[in-house]
Protein backbone atom coordinates (compact mmCIF):
# COMPACT_ATOMS: atom_id res chain seq x y z
CA UNK A 1 0.00 0.00 0.00
CA UNK A 2 2.90 2.36 0.69
CA UNK A 3 6.18 2.89 -1.13
CA UNK A 4 9.22 1.60 0.80
CA UNK A 5 10.41 5.14 1.47
CA UNK A 6 7.02 6.22 2.85
CA UNK A 7 7.32 6.47 6.69
CA UNK A 8 3.84 4.95 7.03
CA UNK A 9 5.01 1.63 5.54
CA UNK A 10 6.21 0.56 9.01
CA UNK A 11 2.93 1.24 10.81
CA UNK A 12 1.26 -1.70 12.52
CA UNK A 13 -1.96 -0.73 10.73
CA UNK A 14 -0.41 -0.72 7.26
CA UNK A 15 -1.50 -4.29 6.47
CA UNK A 16 -4.53 -4.61 8.74
CA UNK A 17 -7.56 -6.30 7.14
CA UNK A 18 -10.90 -4.60 6.70
CA UNK A 19 -13.06 -5.02 9.81
CA UNK A 20 -15.81 -7.61 9.66
CA UNK A 21 -19.47 -7.23 10.46
CA UNK A 22 -22.34 -6.10 8.35
CA UNK A 23 -22.64 -2.45 9.46
CA UNK A 24 -23.18 -0.09 6.58
CA UNK A 25 -20.21 1.93 5.36
CA UNK A 26 -20.84 5.67 5.47
CA UNK A 27 -20.41 7.83 2.40
CA UNK A 28 -17.48 10.19 2.12
CA UNK A 29 -18.35 13.89 2.45
CA UNK A 30 -16.80 16.87 0.69
CA UNK A 31 -17.13 20.54 1.62
CA UNK A 32 -16.04 23.88 0.22
CA UNK A 33 -15.38 25.80 3.43
CA UNK A 34 -16.23 29.12 1.81
CA UNK A 35 -19.86 27.98 1.54
CA UNK A 36 -19.94 25.45 4.39
CA UNK A 37 -17.79 26.96 7.15
CA UNK A 38 -18.96 24.64 9.96
CA UNK A 39 -18.87 20.87 9.39
CA UNK A 40 -18.56 17.87 11.64
CA UNK A 41 -17.41 14.29 11.76
CA UNK A 42 -18.35 11.69 14.38
CA UNK A 43 -16.15 13.18 17.12
CA UNK A 44 -15.08 16.65 15.97
CA UNK A 45 -16.58 19.90 14.73
CA UNK A 46 -14.45 21.97 12.33
CA UNK A 47 -15.10 25.72 12.11
CA UNK A 48 -13.47 27.70 9.30
CA UNK A 49 -13.53 31.49 9.70
CA UNK A 50 -12.44 34.14 7.21
CA UNK A 51 -11.50 36.55 9.97
CA UNK A 52 -11.08 40.31 9.78
CA UNK A 53 -8.98 42.57 11.96
CA UNK A 54 -10.94 43.53 15.05
CA UNK A 55 -13.18 40.43 15.01
CA UNK A 56 -13.89 38.83 18.37
CA UNK A 57 -14.55 35.11 17.98
CA UNK A 58 -16.49 33.71 20.92
CA UNK A 59 -15.78 30.01 21.44
CA UNK A 60 -18.39 29.65 24.15
CA UNK A 61 -17.79 27.67 27.34
CA UNK A 62 -16.45 24.28 26.26
CA UNK A 63 -16.40 21.02 28.17
CA UNK A 64 -13.28 19.85 26.32
CA UNK A 65 -10.22 21.45 24.80
CA UNK A 66 -10.28 23.76 21.79
CA UNK A 67 -7.63 23.34 19.09
CA UNK A 68 -6.77 26.18 16.70
CA UNK A 69 -5.06 25.29 13.43
CA UNK A 70 -2.85 28.22 12.38
CA UNK A 71 -1.56 28.22 8.80
CA UNK A 72 0.84 30.47 6.92
CA UNK A 73 -2.17 32.51 5.76
CA UNK A 74 -3.64 33.01 9.23
CA UNK A 75 -3.37 36.47 10.80
CA UNK A 76 -2.02 37.15 14.27
CA UNK A 77 -4.52 36.86 17.11
CA UNK A 78 -4.81 36.74 20.87
CA UNK A 79 -6.51 33.96 22.82
CA UNK A 80 -8.33 35.31 25.87
CA UNK A 81 -9.26 33.07 28.79
CA UNK A 82 -9.98 33.64 32.47
CA UNK A 83 -6.26 33.07 33.09
CA UNK A 84 -5.01 35.78 30.73
CA UNK A 85 -4.04 36.49 27.13
CA UNK A 86 -1.80 34.55 24.73
CA UNK A 87 -0.71 36.14 21.46
CA UNK A 88 -0.09 33.90 18.44
CA UNK A 89 1.61 35.21 15.31
CA UNK A 90 3.06 32.14 13.56
CA UNK A 91 1.82 28.87 12.02
CA UNK A 92 1.28 25.91 14.35
CA UNK A 93 -1.26 24.41 16.71
CA UNK A 94 -2.84 26.20 19.68
CA UNK A 95 -4.59 24.20 22.41
CA UNK A 96 -6.98 26.03 24.74
CA UNK A 97 -8.08 24.32 27.97
CA UNK A 98 -11.75 23.69 28.76
CA UNK A 99 -13.84 26.66 29.82
CA UNK A 100 -14.76 30.02 28.35
CA UNK A 101 -12.51 31.60 25.73
CA UNK A 102 -12.52 34.02 22.84
CA UNK A 103 -10.13 35.06 20.10
CA UNK A 104 -9.27 38.66 19.24
CA UNK A 105 -8.12 38.98 15.61
CA UNK A 106 -5.31 41.36 14.64
CA UNK A 107 -5.50 40.94 10.87
CA UNK A 108 -7.38 39.39 7.96
CA UNK A 109 -7.19 35.73 7.01
CA UNK A 110 -8.39 32.18 7.67
CA UNK A 111 -8.53 30.42 11.01
CA UNK A 112 -9.65 26.85 11.74
CA UNK A 113 -11.00 25.77 15.11
CA UNK A 114 -11.66 22.20 16.31
CA UNK A 115 -14.14 21.32 19.05
CA UNK A 116 -15.43 18.01 20.34
CA UNK A 117 -18.68 17.07 18.62
CA UNK A 118 -20.46 16.76 21.98
CA UNK A 119 -20.20 20.51 22.54
CA UNK A 120 -23.83 21.78 22.52
CA UNK A 121 -22.72 25.26 21.39
CA UNK A 122 -21.40 23.87 18.08
CA UNK A 123 -22.62 20.36 17.23
CA UNK A 124 -25.97 21.35 15.70
CA UNK A 125 -24.54 24.28 13.73
CA UNK A 126 -22.70 22.01 11.31
CA UNK A 127 -24.16 21.95 7.81
CA UNK A 128 -23.99 18.15 7.87
CA UNK A 129 -25.34 17.67 11.40
CA UNK A 130 -28.11 15.41 10.06
CA UNK A 131 -25.50 12.94 8.81
CA UNK A 132 -24.64 12.23 12.45
CA UNK A 133 -28.16 12.14 13.90
CA UNK A 134 -27.15 8.60 14.86
CA UNK A 135 -23.61 7.51 15.66
CA UNK A 136 -21.80 5.81 12.80
CA UNK A 137 -21.34 2.21 13.99
CA UNK A 138 -17.96 1.76 12.28
CA UNK A 139 -16.37 4.81 13.96
CA UNK A 140 -14.93 4.50 17.46
CA UNK A 141 -16.45 7.08 19.79
CA UNK A 142 -14.14 9.58 21.44
CA UNK A 143 -12.71 8.76 24.85
CA UNK A 144 -10.44 11.57 25.95
CA UNK A 145 -6.80 10.68 26.40
CA UNK A 146 -5.04 11.52 29.71
CA UNK A 147 -4.79 15.04 31.07
CA UNK A 148 -1.80 17.05 29.82
CA UNK A 149 1.29 17.29 31.98
CA UNK A 150 1.86 20.46 33.97
CA UNK A 151 -0.20 23.50 34.83
CA UNK A 152 -3.38 24.04 32.79
CA UNK A 153 -3.20 26.86 30.28
CA UNK A 154 -3.05 27.79 26.62
CA UNK A 155 -0.32 25.85 24.78
CA UNK A 156 1.18 26.94 21.44
CA UNK A 157 3.26 24.61 19.27
CA UNK A 158 4.89 26.66 16.47
CA UNK A 159 5.93 24.83 13.33
CA UNK A 160 9.11 26.88 13.20
CA UNK A 161 10.51 24.90 16.13
CA UNK A 162 10.17 21.53 14.39
CA UNK A 163 11.65 21.38 10.88
CA UNK A 164 10.34 18.78 8.47
CA UNK A 165 12.06 15.39 8.66
CA UNK A 166 11.60 12.68 5.98
CA UNK A 167 12.00 9.98 8.65
CA UNK A 168 8.60 10.83 10.10
CA UNK A 169 5.23 11.47 8.46
CA UNK A 170 4.54 15.21 8.55
CA UNK A 171 4.54 17.27 11.74
CA UNK A 172 2.09 15.75 14.20
CA UNK A 173 0.62 17.21 17.39
CA UNK A 174 -2.05 15.72 19.62
CA UNK A 175 -4.39 16.86 22.36
CA UNK A 176 -6.65 14.80 24.58
CA UNK A 177 -9.20 14.59 21.76
CA UNK A 178 -7.51 15.45 18.45
CA UNK A 179 -4.48 14.69 16.34
CA UNK A 180 -3.39 17.26 13.74
CA UNK A 181 -0.77 16.47 11.10
CA UNK A 182 0.69 19.37 9.12
CA UNK A 183 1.80 17.69 5.91
CA UNK A 184 4.60 19.27 3.87
CA UNK A 185 3.82 21.81 1.19
CA UNK A 186 4.01 20.23 -2.24
CA UNK A 187 5.10 22.15 -5.31
CA UNK A 188 2.98 21.04 -8.23
CA UNK A 189 0.92 17.89 -8.77
CA UNK A 190 1.70 14.60 -7.03
CA UNK A 191 3.24 11.88 -9.15
CA UNK A 192 0.25 9.64 -10.11
CA UNK A 193 2.57 6.60 -10.03
CA UNK A 194 3.38 7.17 -6.35
CA UNK A 195 0.01 7.34 -4.58
CA UNK A 196 -0.67 5.57 -1.28
CA UNK A 197 -4.13 3.97 -1.15
CA UNK A 198 -4.90 2.64 2.34
CA UNK A 199 -7.76 2.25 4.80
CA UNK A 200 -8.50 2.81 8.50
CA UNK A 201 -10.34 0.24 10.58
CA UNK A 202 -12.40 2.44 12.89
CA UNK A 203 -11.63 6.14 12.60
CA UNK A 204 -12.51 8.94 10.23
CA UNK A 205 -9.97 11.18 8.56
CA UNK A 206 -10.57 14.85 7.86
CA UNK A 207 -8.30 16.02 5.04
CA UNK A 208 -8.19 19.82 5.20
CA UNK A 209 -6.84 21.52 2.07
CA UNK A 210 -5.37 24.91 2.98
CA UNK A 211 -3.46 25.61 -0.25
CA UNK A 212 -3.86 24.49 -3.83
CA UNK A 213 -6.14 21.72 -5.07
CA UNK A 214 -6.55 18.01 -4.32
CA UNK A 215 -8.06 15.02 -6.07
CA UNK A 216 -9.51 12.65 -3.47
CA UNK A 217 -9.81 9.02 -4.58
CA UNK A 218 -12.26 6.94 -2.50
CA UNK A 219 -13.18 3.27 -2.94
CA UNK A 220 -15.93 1.70 -0.79
CA UNK A 221 -15.40 -2.03 -0.14
CA UNK A 222 -18.17 -4.34 -1.21
CA UNK A 223 -20.33 -5.87 1.52
CA UNK A 224 -23.01 -8.54 1.08
CA UNK A 225 -25.73 -6.01 0.21
CA UNK A 226 -25.00 -5.07 -3.39
CA UNK A 227 -27.65 -2.34 -3.34
CA UNK A 228 -25.32 -0.35 -1.05
CA UNK A 229 -22.27 -0.64 -3.31
CA UNK A 230 -20.82 2.66 -4.54
CA UNK A 231 -18.83 3.57 -7.58
CA UNK A 232 -15.28 4.73 -7.01
CA UNK A 233 -15.10 8.47 -6.37
CA UNK A 234 -12.53 10.90 -7.74
CA UNK A 235 -13.47 14.28 -6.29
CA UNK A 236 -11.46 17.42 -6.97
CA UNK A 237 -11.54 20.14 -4.31
CA UNK A 238 -9.83 23.52 -4.11
CA UNK A 239 -8.92 25.26 -0.90
CA UNK A 240 -10.10 25.83 1.70
CA UNK A 241 -11.97 22.54 1.71
CA UNK A 242 -12.30 19.37 3.72
CA UNK A 243 -12.95 15.76 2.78
CA UNK A 244 -14.37 13.53 5.53
CA UNK A 245 -13.22 9.98 4.82
CA UNK A 246 -15.06 7.16 6.63
CA UNK A 247 -13.70 3.75 7.59
CA UNK A 248 -12.95 1.34 6.03
CA UNK A 249 -12.92 3.05 2.63
CA UNK A 250 -9.72 2.81 0.64
CA UNK A 251 -8.46 6.32 -0.02
CA UNK A 252 -5.61 8.46 -1.20
CA UNK A 253 -5.34 12.15 -2.08
CA UNK A 254 -3.22 13.75 -4.79
CA UNK A 255 -2.16 17.37 -5.05
CA UNK A 256 -3.25 18.59 -8.46
CA UNK A 257 -2.59 22.33 -8.74
CA UNK A 258 0.53 23.65 -10.49
CA UNK A 259 1.52 25.85 -7.55
CA UNK A 260 1.84 25.13 -3.83
CA UNK A 261 -0.49 22.49 -2.35
CA UNK A 262 -0.90 21.60 1.31
CA UNK A 263 -3.09 19.24 3.30
CA UNK A 264 -3.58 19.05 7.06
CA UNK A 265 -4.97 15.74 8.32
CA UNK A 266 -7.17 15.69 11.43
CA UNK A 267 -8.21 12.69 13.52
CA UNK A 268 -10.36 12.28 16.61
CA UNK A 269 -9.49 10.51 18.85
CA UNK A 270 -5.70 10.67 18.36
CA UNK A 271 -4.24 7.80 16.34
CA UNK A 272 -2.59 5.08 18.38
CA UNK A 273 -0.41 3.82 15.51
CA UNK A 274 1.09 7.26 14.87
CA UNK A 275 1.54 7.76 18.61
CA UNK A 276 3.48 4.50 18.96
CA UNK A 277 6.15 5.66 16.49
CA UNK A 278 9.07 7.22 18.42
CA UNK A 279 9.49 10.88 17.61
CA UNK A 280 6.42 11.24 15.41
CA UNK A 281 4.19 13.11 17.87
CA UNK A 282 6.04 16.32 18.57
CA UNK A 283 4.28 17.26 21.80
CA UNK A 284 4.09 13.74 23.24
CA UNK A 285 5.79 14.85 26.46
CA UNK A 286 2.87 17.19 27.14
CA UNK A 287 0.11 14.78 26.12
CA UNK A 288 0.74 11.19 27.34
CA UNK A 289 -0.84 8.11 25.79
CA UNK A 290 -3.50 6.14 27.69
Amino acid sequence: MYEKDDPRSSLTTATAPHPGGGAAIAAAQYFDLHTAPIVRAQNVVLVHTEARAGDELDNGTLEGELAIVVTASSPAFTVLTDDGATKVDAPGLVVVPPGASRISMHGDGPLVRLMEAVEPVWRDRAVNAAAYAEDHPRVALLKRWPEPVGKPGVRFYPLSEVPEDPRRFGRIFRTRSFMVNFLPEQDGPRDPRRLSPHHHDDFEQLSLAVQGEYLHHIRTPWLNDSTAWRDDEHVRLGSPSVAIIPPPTVHTSAASAPGVNQLIDIFSPPRGDFSEKPGWVLNADDYPMP
